[in-house]
């Protein structure tokens, strides 16, 4: 193995293997995430129809499994598994559409109050400074999810575009999935309740 002359990190020789890696050492600590390699290797030609589409399968699973927080008539939200930030959420129509062009008159207008209900939970229980908003259509227009439509509410805080994600390509997540998705549930305004 050829020796490292750069600054390194106590400790290293200890740890490193006979395996050289590719390129020059810098100056870079690498945090591993393998979790997201279910996420990079799935790509869409996992998902061909409703029988393996994660939003058409999420609504047959408990609220607890799926990640629900809110069922509605036409629409549900769902907790991203891989999220930019804490609480980012999906609204998707129960139907397996692609485009937002496909929503019926009644499925926008309720895909459109539960936007604005999550947003209000979201201030509510975690009081964000502002939110990204976006439905990526199509596979070229970046949906990870190309085939089945859905729109991502993610909340935002100053600072929170710090160096993990802009340089390291690293969220730190604060919170486990559970523990957001009962957050969010718990704080959602029932039928009776006035918003």
């Amino acid at each position: 193995m050829q020796e490292n002359t750069g600054a390194g990190y106590p400790g290293d020789a200890g740890v490193t293997d006979d395996y050289e890696l590719a390129g020059v050492p810098d100056a870079f600590q690498r945090l591993w995430t393998p979790h997201r390699m279910a996420y990079i290797k799935g790509g869409q030609h996992q998902f061909k129809n409703e029988n393996d589409c994660p939003f058409c399968v999420g609504p047959g699973r408990t609220d607890e499994e799926a990640l629900i927080v809110y069922r509605g008539k036409t629409c549900y939200v769902v907790l991203n598994l891989f999220p930019y930030n804490p609480g980012h959420l999906l609204v998707c129509p129960y139907r397996h559409v692609p485009d937002y062009t496909d929503l019926t008159v009644e499925e926008t207008a309720e895909f459109a109050e539960i936007t604005q209900t999550a947003m209000r939970v979201l201030r509510k229980v975690a009081n964000p400074g502002g939110f990204n908003l976006g439905m990526n259509q199509g596979v070229v227009g970046g949906a990870g999810i190309a085939a089945h439509l859905h729109q991502h509410i993610v909340p935002r805080w100053g600072g929170d575009g710090n160096f993990f994600p802009i340089i390291a390509q690293t969220k730190a997540v604060t919170q486990t999935l559970d523990e957001v998705r009962q957050q969010v549930a718990e704080a959602w305004p029932g039928e009776t309740d006035a918003e």
